[in-house]
């Protein structure tokens, strides 16, 4: 039996070497240029927003009728001109492709629209297909969005939260709060450009949106203010090797979904995490580390890494000729350095 090839640990290191070297034009960027590109693109989707805002709503967030047909092979946008004429009301309807294969329609109607009429009209036409229809009252779907935007807020406010907690850091907190905000402004206005109807389901979206951008801006951080390498540009190119990687595979998964998806609700899920991911290499690999490195550069050092840094290394009890003597005075420097914000050191013992 043949034995399958395997990479060599000097392989493996050349490979993630070629990598690194083919994003290191991000580390050499300016961090005024890496900040100032992304709120450049915030601020054009922030008047987007405000010209497509809000997206058009869904079904289950307005309250209307759903009429499904199976077993029509049609031309929606024809079918929907030919029900709007005969109703003499705005309707919208789309195809679908079922799990066995066989193909169908969609029609929705606004909230009061009698579904029988529907049915009627397109039995007319094709008369051995199987109708069903649902509808959905305006009060249920305003609840629904109600839910949905206070879901989303809360999300939001549990996430700054959460890493206010673990850096307490104003700037690296802010940088990592803000590049989530932009995701989902710029995946929300995408959604009015493309029309994508926001609802439970892209509302969903959105809420996987949150975690998914602040996992790499959480790698970024660590890896840049907690940083084992000797230099800044070091610690960003190895983050961003890894972060990269991360990101493709779930971008890769999501394009496949969105290409063999025959559901108009998983496209739509798909459609909004590709949107928000795209945005997030933006806002984590050039906006926040831009943050991250002008606020380094000029001293912004942590508070572990500052410690760690200047405490120095005690002696090992094998290179001491009396292993059970203390260097008291490098004992006391040491906590000095590591304690320096609650009081001064004033252990003077000698052995």
């Amino acid at each position: 039996m043949a034995k399958g090839k395997t990479q060599k640990p000097g392989q493996t290191a050349e490979v993630r070497a070629k990598s690194r070297e083919k994003l290191r034009f991000l580390a050499e960027m300016e961090p005024k240029k890496m900040i100032t590109y992304p709120l450049v693109v915030f601020i054009v989707a922030l008047l987007l927003l405000a010209v497509h805002f809000p997206p058009p709503l869904g079904i289950d967030l307005k309250g209307g009728v759903v009429v499904t047909g199976e077993g029509i092979s049609a031309n929606p946008d024809q079918l929907e001109k030919e029900l709007s004429g005969k109703l003499g009301l705005e309707v919208h309807v789309e195809s679908f492709t079922s799990v066995s294969g066989s193909k169908g329609i969609r029609v929705y109607a606004p909230a009061g629209t009698d579904p029988q009429k529907i049915i009627d009209i397109l039995k007319e036409k094709y008369p051995n297909a199987d109708f069903t229809h649902s509808e959905v009252q305006p009060t249920f779907g305003e609840m629904a969005k109600k839910q949905g935007m206070r879901a989303i807020i809360f999300a939001f406010i549990a996430m700054a939260v959460v890493v206010f907690l673990f850096f307490r850091n104003p700037v690296s907190s802010l940088a990592i709060i803000f590049s989530a905000l932009s995701d989902m402004t710029i995946a929300v206005a995408v959604m009015g450009i493309f029309r994508i109807q926001l609802t439970t389901a892209t509302i969903a979206a959105l809420l996987m949106l949150i975690g998914y951008t602040v996992d790499s801006n959480i790698l970024l951080t660590t890896k840049l203010t907690k940083r084992k390498e000797d230099t800044i540009e070091e610690a960003y190119l190895s983050a961003v090797s890894t972060g990269f990687t991360m990101s493709t595979t779930t971008l890769g998964a999501l394009l496949m979904l969105w290409i063999i998806s025959t559901s108009p609700v998983l496209d739509n899920i798909a459609a909004v995490l590709i949107f928000g991911l795209l945005a997030d290499f933006m806002n984590t690999w050039i906006f926040n580390a831009g943050v991250l490195r002008w606020y380094l550069s000029r001293g912004g050092l942590n508070y572990e890494q500052e410690a760690q840094e200047d405490t120095p290394e005690l002696e090992s009890p094998s290179a001491n000729p009396l292993p059970h003597r203390f260097d008291w005075l490098t004992l006391c420097k040491g906590a000095h350095i590591r304690n320096r914000h609650f009081g001064r050191c004033r252990a003077h013992r000698a052995d």
